[in-house]
């Protein structure tokens, strides 16, 4: 095929494409709001504050997306999901898009036909117990009782850890994190196990956090990120994309404060892609305007910003970059490039 006939071909394949976002896209512009599945309660990642107002390191995920597509930060439905009830409100439509520390894995990609389109947060398994326990290994837990959660991947992963090492357990099944914490605090069980993040942020909401110690061990990989339906590619790009302008913008030293005045005065060719501000429209790829990904920094900042505002060292949560770091500070976030 010559080279002019197979770009005016696909050219016209795009120009088609262009005109048919549908799906979720058009779903949410009609209804002038997001739907968004979150953790029924998980502080510093999804939670309700005391006037019932979600807040959290997800939730500002969620705000970004709905900056980006309806224009407004503010047009957001919380929908609380548990760990087994979150796949099926995103199966059936009840939610757009699941944005609560939910772990990608193969059978959750595949055979649930869903696609994880971002790892927001990379994680792994851990232990908490209460200190009066005496046990500072995880590999010391023979014949403990230990809350978890079900529908989760920590089932699984508890089960080969005291498999490999030749201890025995007992699960206490537990819903959700708000139920665990509750069934741990009262000695329902010895240890607690989710998420490192999760006990962190489950830790520094209990009455005297420094009597509850996490465990060394990280028993697992648990890329935690937001969820699409398979067979949406649009909205999963727009998803996608959406999170990758975050982290772009902590690259560029893009904040909340000063984005207009970057946007205004920026010579860097890619800034001005991602701000909408130069010649290329990015957004109309995916059926957006030019200035979607601007809307979305601007929500709740950077994600330098969002991280430190709702989990970081300076938060009760305490957690350090880690892992989810940006790469050129040697961690593992990284955004494809904006061109």
């Amino acid at each position: 095929m010559k080279k002019s006939v197979f770009f005016g071909a696909l050219a016209a394949t795009t120009v088609l494409a262009g005109s048919a976002f549908a799906g979720t896209l058009d779903d949410v512009k009609a209804r002038g709001e997001l739907i968004c599945g979150v953790n029924i309660g998980l502080t510093g990642f999804g939670a309700p504050d005391a006037a019932g107002a979600y807040k959290g390191f997800d939730v500002d995920l969620c705000k970004a997306l709905a900056a980006a597509v309806v224009g407004d930060a503010a047009k957001v439905k919380y929908v609380p999901t548990t760990g087994e009830t979150r796949f099926t409100a995103l199966a059936s439509g009840e939610v757009d898009v699941l944005i609560r520390n939910s772990t990608w894995s193969f059978q959750r990609d595949t055979d649930l036909k869903f696609d994880f389109v971002a790892v927001n947060y990379y994680d792994g398994q851990g232990f908490m117990v209460k200190k009066d326990l005496g046990v500072s290994s995880a590999k010391e837990l023979d014949g403990a009782t230990v809350c978890i959660q079900t529908g989760t991947t920590t089932e699984l992963n508890l089960a080969d850890f005291f498999k490999a090492n030749n201890i025995t357990y007992t699960p206490v099944n537990v819903a959700d994190d708000s139920e665990a914490l509750r069934q741990f605090d009262s000695g329902a069980c010895d240890a607690y196990t989710t998420d490192a993040s999760g006990l962190a942020a489950s830790r520094a909401s209990m009455a005297v956090p420094a009597d509850n110690i996490i465990l060394p061990e990280i028993i697992s990989k648990e890329p935690l990120g937001p969820v699409v339906r398979h067979g949406d590619n649009n909205w999963g790009d727009i998803v996608r994309w959406t999170y990758f302008a975050l982290l772009e913008a902590e690259e560029k030293n893009i904040t909340k404060a000063n984005i207009d005045q970057v946007a205004s005065s920026t010579t860097d060719p890619e800034v001005k892609r991602l701000l909408g501000v130069g010649d290329d429209d990015l957004g109309a790829m995916m059926g957006l305007d030019k200035e979607w990904a601007k809307r979305a920094i601007a929500a709740s900042g950077n994600y330098g910003e969002i991280f430190e505002a709702n989990i970081g060292t300076s938060t009760p949560i305490g957690l350090a970059r880690g892992l989810n770091a940006l790469w050129t500070q040697g961690g593992l976030q990284y955004a494809p490039p904006f061109r």
